[in-house]
């Protein structure tokens, strides 16, 4: 994972890259039982907190993300660069490794 000194908001994905913020897991199961951190599941839920400007098309078109700042993304187990920006988890990613919305 690497580590990134700078704010958040300071970082700009270019292209159709979106940074999503990992959001925390659960710490115990439905029963109550603690997970030790081996048995935790990698997340795969979070917030994006900044996109790029979009895909250029073969024309010259740029598309635009479908996605925006402020939505809850479910996003491809083991996509993108995880990174650990001022002692937050941050995920980096192109939008194809986007699944869903939560809504």
């Amino acid at each position: 994972m690497a580590t990134i000194t700078v704010a958040a908001s300071s970082l700009k994905p270019l292209g159709d890259r979106v940074l999503v913020k990992v959001l925390a897991q659960e710490e115990k199961t439905a029963g109550g039982i603690l997970l030790p951190d081996t048995a935790k599941e990698k997340p795969q839920v979070g917030e994006v907190t900044a996109v790029g400007e979009g895909r250029i098309t073969d024309k010259g078109d740029r598309l635009p993300l479908e996605v925006k700042v402020g939505d809850k993304v479910l996003y491809a187990k083991y996509a993108g660069t995880e990174l650990k920006v001022a002692g937050e988890e941050y995920i980096l990613l192109a939008e194809k490794d986007i699944l869903a919305i939560t809504l």
